[in-house]
């Protein structure tokens, strides 16, 4: 995008800081009695908390505790059902899920980011007058053409373009990529550009849900560095350690035990080591506490056993009876369990020794060859890890193996008895308006409600959350539905398109675990160098290229690269 000519006398000013000049001790958010309600099921109530400038916060807790949904409702995507959320300034908010639904796909990346200032509003109310001017110069057009421009230099504008593609190249955005449309990304480019737009706008409240998902080693770091700078209030959700312990200072966290329950919040000062630490010695000081409490209500019982029936003691009695019944209501709550997944997955159903042959495939975009001349197989058991930067063609090409988009060249051949699932990372088979348990039925073909609802449960999925909306669910849920549906759909072949985001490390685990000993055959894209080293793959599938090697070690140190 061309910008407007500068004039003579004009100097580029640079208004982006990546670092906003707040007081640390101005109050820059604060969420009062907030109450949060998902699918009838209230997540949180009567949460208050406020978060100053420089304070970075980390949002933790386990998928399903309300994270996604509270953070949804303190940048405004959802209301609140109790309370209020106040802030001063700009703010900026990065969804989990940021699909840029109402975006057209030929808008290109350059101007979609521009748009966090409002500077293609601008540009487009520039390119107008200057019709207008040259169509007719007279007086009115000339002086209204000329305030756009100072307007737009006094903005910051001539300078805009080059702030954008600096911050694009820190977070491992190929410049030529911001000249393209929006449909010619990948899930994981677009992602990246949704960031660049919200660090680009300076906001003075950054919400980040998951903001390193799709990113390789440098990129990561780069963000890091940048939160670390930051001078405003951020509140972050994420599973990256790394992140929680050198980029925060203070960590709050959603304690919810069963999926019915109200959940309460604790804070911690610290990073997410400190807090574990924190956390692990409250529990063991709660449990003494419960101990002592529990052996002072027996005490106090026995007393009341031996003497109540006794008339010159019925008085004292009585008093030590509303003694424990006092005891008993203030008595503190027990540790909940933490939820382990245990996941069986079932042997897959016989196949062909060959399970799939692809040849000469390409896929290209307007103005975009992604990859041409690829060409493999898989056998049955293989196990084959789709490598490549960003861009590189992986997301593309499981997509024209799961036969959801069509190859400009070349075939895609299964072999006799094949069944294919295909796990998307941007969710696109969970739709609004339609249950867990009719996403279910869907996938398997009309399996039992019983059988069903054990399934989900597998995955964590359990009581009334069955029948919520799937579109309600936070990141992590939607990921163990998506999870769920293909171990449903009894196939002998899976194509996983990071099948880790968004999940907690204990159901990241749990997954990585469950696939490792399942015996049927694994296409996957992965950055996650722990969940891939469990899971042992056989070969790699280079991508733009095609080439494909046999897998050794040394491939780990590149997958987070990749």
């Amino acid at each position: 995008m061309a910008l407007p000519q500068r004039m003579a006398d004009d100097r580029p000013v640079r208004w982006w800081h990546r670092a906003v000049g707040l007081a640390p001790w101005i109050a820059v958010l604060q969420a009062t009695n907030l109450r949060v309600d998902v699918g009838g099921v209230t997540l949180i109530d009567g949460v208050s908390f406020t978060v100053r400038a420089g304070e970075k916060v980390g949002l933790v807790g386990r998928n399903g505790a309300g994270k996604t949904s509270m953070l949804k409702v303190i940048g405004g995507a959802n209301e609140a059902a109790g309370g209020s959320v106040r802030f001063d300034g700009g703010l900026g908010y990065l969804p989990q899920d940021p699909r840029l639904d109402m975006v057209p796909d030929d808008v290109t990346a350059l101007r979609h980011v521009l748009s966090g200032r409002g500077f293609d509003e601008a540009l487009e109310r520039i390119e107008k007058l200057q019709v207008a001017m040259e169509g007719d110069p007279n007086t009115r057009n000339i002086e209204r053409y000329t305030r756009a421009l100072e307007r737009f230099r006094m903005d910051g504008g001539y300078s805009a373009e080059s702030e954008v593609r600096r911050l694009a190249a820190g977070i491992g955005l190929a410049d030529e990529k911001l000249d393209l449309p929006l449909g010619a990304l990948s899930g994981g480019q677009r992602r990246r550009v949704e960031v660049v737009r919200i660090l680009f706008a300076g906001s003075d409240v950054l919400l980040l849900d998951e903001p390193t998902n799709h990113l390789d080693a440098d990129a990561k770091l780069w963000m890091l560095d940048f939160l670390a700078g930051y001078r405003g209030a951020l509140i972050v959700i994420s599973h990256d350690l790394d992140l929680l312990d050198e980029a925060i200072t203070r960590v709050i966290h959603l304690d919810r035990g069963a999926d019915t329950a109200t959940g309460q919040m604790h804070e911690y000062k610290g990073t997410y080591t400190q807090y574990v630490n924190a956390r692990e010695a409250d529990e063991v000081r709660l449990a003494k506490e419960i101990a002592m409490q529990a052996k002072e209500i027996e005490r106090l019982q026995n007393i009341v056993d031996r003497f109540g029936a006794k008339a010159t003691k019925a008085s004292m009695a009585h008093s030590l009876e509303k003694r424990i019944d006092r005891l008993k209501e203030n008595a503190p709550q027990s540790v909940k369990a933490r939820k382990v997944l245990k996941l069986r997955l079932p042997a897959p159903p016989h196949s062909a020794k060959t399970v799939l042959e692809a040849n000469d495939l390409a896929v290209s975009y307007p103005g975009l060859d992604v990859f041409e001349d690829v060409t493999f197989d898989a056998g049955r058991g293989d196990r084959v890890l789709v490598m490549g930067l960003n861009g590189a063609g992986k997301t593309s090409l499981l997509r024209v193996l799961a036969g959801v988009t069509e190859p400009l060249f070349g075939t895609v051949k299964w072999g006799m008895g094949v069944s294919v699932g295909y796990y998307a990372q941007e969710h696109e088979g969970i739709r609004s308006g339609a249950s867990l348990v009719e996403h279910m039925q869907e996938a398997t073909g009309g399996m039992g409600d019983g059988e069903i609802r054990g399934l989900l449960g597998m995955f964590g999925l359990v009581g009334d959350k069955v029948w919520q909306d799937a579109s309600t669910l936070s990141g992590g849920e939607k990921t163990k539905l998506a999870l769920a549906q293909l171990v449903g759909g009894k196939h002998n072949v899976l194509l996983l398109d990071e099948p880790t985001n968004n999940l907690d490390p204990g159901s990241r685990t749990a997954v990585a675990d469950s696939l490792s000993s399942w015996g049927g055959t694994l296409i996957v894209v992965s950055h996650d160098a722990e969940f891939v080293e469990a899971l042992d793959p056989d070969r790699a599938l280079l991508m733009p290229d095609g080439n494909v090697d046999h897998w050794h070690d040394d491939f780990l140190e590149l997958v987070t690269l990749a």
